[in-house]
């Protein structure tokens, strides 16, 4: 009997005291050469080899273990201890004291017996000092070991880690490298902060060798319905300028039917993000607030927008103008109150405020809809809607006539009614191994003409216009709300597909004819291929297969069928390999002045090659064939193990604005895994 207390009393003594973070179950095997237990002193006494096998599988070997409870002290030599699957410690002796738990002449691991070729990494320390109050590891003189100590890489006079029970503790993180062209080489320092579960800060020191130091940080909070995200960098550069981003970004949920979001995009100046990488390709900032509110039938979001600038000012381009202060959009949609037929109102509520120009718009729009299946399966959908506009305009460019007006001031209201009628006829055919559809469709929309001196703002909304397959069979072509068709059409296509268990074909083709402009030279936007009666051809064609995809839009001219627009991409990718493939190109397209620019022509490559399992390629490149060079290219070579991770990754961009001209960046990142959490 005093041999099975006191084999359960050294179990638990030395389980509890001995854990390094690990909260173990208790013992289910002990096994020794001798135990001794005094009594009185309440001391234990392992002679010779000891095991211990507790309930979940971990596991501590020892030899001439000495224990006394009222102290709380431990004394083993030859201990190897397995803390969880793959951590797994070895030390020559070990003294255990309160807290603290010393491992000298140890080998710590959370690779073992991971990888077929050995421990992927080890830790060779004279001194290891585990603190289990603090749920930290010292190492003091320590050596990084990979590969069964065959290679080493790396020698610290002194390094700390949380134990592996922690999940989040504040300190330093690996650092990274990067090295560029224009500044140097640059050394990351990252330092992380946890307040909590759900808060925590990181926050970096960069070093550069050819600029001056730089200063990040990322604040994180979730909280039960909420979470706060903000990012931001300062560096104050030799030539004395302050430079600087923040970026937050708040969503706070206030029940289940309200949201509100906060965003603020904020720079010193157009080129700091691309210069010091944080936001390349971005063109403009926005900041504003949202509110969102949902019901069963209905939505209403209002929001509004502060823009900065990212590009040069040009009049063959179309940037954001003014700040929006604010814009409330809502629709409410009926039950159905006969058959499907459905009523659906909308309102759209916008004030934009620019440099000494003010506009104010309120569009109020009634639609009922009411789709219908007819005899041998045809489709029929009619649409009736009335709309009502109220501008006030204050020194804003307007489009007048055909004309840009610079600078008008006025109230302007119009009363815009529509309707449309749609039909179409899916033919479903099913056969032993495919399935076709065969779907003709037409749609006439009648609706409210415009007078000669229309006049509705350039940049409220209205920013591009298109003619595509996406824009065929919509309720209004334009982008934005303030261009009116002004005019009857019909749009009319066909759309084709076909599929079986591994193929998908899908095709489609259609024109819009302008039933009222039929005059060449009196269409508005003719190259976009909007007017003069019978409109370009639009379409799109797609195939796949299990690991394949093409598809391809496009845009042929109505008389000679030249290829006025096209858009292609492929992507093949099986086993960790990927190809991809991408191609743009539009024959002088229009900017909402009404002037034609150059040709779009650019080509986009990318590829990714595993050599192992492991280990993985990747390289990009976008080339813009209209000015004859690359205009962006990317390479990275990546190692995911599961005990430690490396990368190195190039890009160089060929980008020229103001102070920035182009950049060549290198980047290394490496760090260790431990229960697939990275340090």
């Amino acid at each position: 009997m005093k041999k099975i207390i006191a084999s359960l009393l050294f179990c638990l003594f030395v389980i509890n005291s001995f854990a390094i973070g690990i909260n173990m179950d208790e013992a289910k095997t002990i096994q020794s050469d001798r135990i001794e237990y005094d009594v009185k002193t309440e001391s234990l006494k392992a002679k010779g080899n000891t095991e211990i096998i507790n309930a979940s599988g971990q596991q501590i070997k020892l030899t001439d273990a000495d224990f006394k409870k009222e102290s709380k002290d431990l004394k083993a030599q030859n201990i190897e201890l397995w803390l969880g699957q793959n951590v797994y410690v070895r030390a020559k002796s070990i003294i255990h004291n309160m807290s603290e738990t010393i491992a000298k002449h140890a080998m710590f691991t959370a690779c073992d017996k991971c990888d077929e070729y050995g421990n992927a990494w080890e830790i060779y320390s004279k001194k290891i000092v585990h603190d289990s109050e603090e749920k930290m590891l010292y190492f003091h003189n320590a050596t990084f070991w990979v590969y069964n100590d065959n290679i080493p890489v790396l020698w610290l006079p002194y390094y700390e880690m949380p134990d592996p029970s922690v999940k989040y503790k504040t300190g330093f993180l690996d650092p990274s490298f990067n090295s560029t062209n224009k500044m140097g080489t640059q050394i990351n320092i990252p330092f992380y902060i946890n307040f909590s579960d759900r808060h925590d800060l990181t926050t970096t020191f960069s070093y550069l060798t050819k600029e001056n130091p730089l200063l990040q940080a990322e604040h994180r909070l979730n909280m039960t319905h909420s979470e706060f995200r903000t990012k931001g960098s300062f560096t104050r550069n030799k030539e004395g300028e302050n430079r600087w981003h923040l970026f937050n970004d708040d969503i706070i949920e206030m029940g289940e039917n309200a949201r509100t979001t906060i965003y603020v995009q904020r720079t010193s100046d157009k080129t700091y993000l691309q210069k010091y990488g944080f936001y390349s390709y971005q063109p403009y900032l926005d900041s504003g607030a949202k509110l969102e509110l949902f019901g069963q039938n209905s939505y209403i979001v209002a929001d509004t927008h502060d823009f900065q600038e990212l590009r040069e000012p040009s009049r063959n381009q179309t940037f954001v103008s003014g700040n929006i202060l604010p814009n409330i959009r809502g629709t409410y949609q009926t039950d159905p109150f006969f058959k499907e037929t459905f009523l659906s109102i909308s309102g759209d509520v916008l004030a934009v405020s620019g440099d000494k120009t003010d506009s104010q718009r309120i569009i109020g729009e009634t639609r009922i809809i009411s789709p219908w299946t007819l005899w041998g399966g045809n489709r029929l959908t009619a649409s009736v809607a009335t709309r009502y506009d109220i501008y006030n305009f204050e020194n804003v460019a307007v489009y007048n006539n055909n004309e840009i007006s610079q600078s008008y001031t006025g109230l302007k209201t119009r009363f815009l009614p529509s309707a449309y009628i749609e039909w179409g006829l899916p033919l479903y055919d099913a056969q032993e191994n495919w399935t076709y559809i065969l779907e003709p469709k037409a749609r006439l929309t009648i609706m409210q003409h415009s007078n000669k001196d229309a006049v509705f703002a350039v940049s409220n909304d209205s920013a591009g216009h298109f003619l595509s397959d996406t824009t065929l069979f919509s309720n209004n072509r334009f982008a934005g709300l303030d261009v009116w068709e002004n005019g009857d059409f019909i749009d009319y296509g066909v759309h084709w597909a076909a599929f079986n268990t591994k193929h998908s074909f899908d095709v489609f083709i259609g024109q819009t004819y302008d039933i009222n402009t039929q005059d060449k030279e009196n269409s508005d936007f003719n190259e976009n291929g909007f007017r003069n009666g019978f409109s370009d051809y639009v379409g799109r064609i797609t195939y796949s297969i299990p690991g394949f995809n093409i598809s391809s839009r496009f845009r042929f001219d109505r008389d000679n069928y030249a290829l006025r627009h096209s858009e292609n991409s492929v992507y093949t990718g099986w086993h960790g390999y990927y190809f991809t493939l991408g191609h743009i190109w539009d024959s002088e397209p229009i900017d909402i002045y009404s002037s034609k620019t150059k040709d779009t022509h650019e080509a986009q490559i990318g590829a990714g090659l595993p050599i192992t399992k492991r280990l993985k390629l990747t390289g990009n490149v976008i080339y813009n064939a209209e000015e004859h060079k690359i205009q962006r290219r990317t390479a990275g070579i990546f190692y995911e193990h599961p005990c430690y991770f490396w990368s190195l990754s190039f890009n160089r961009d060929n980008a020229i604005r103001n102070d920035y001209e182009g950049n060549t960046t290198y980047q290394f990142k490496f760090g260790i895994s431990i229960n697939g959490t990275h340090y």
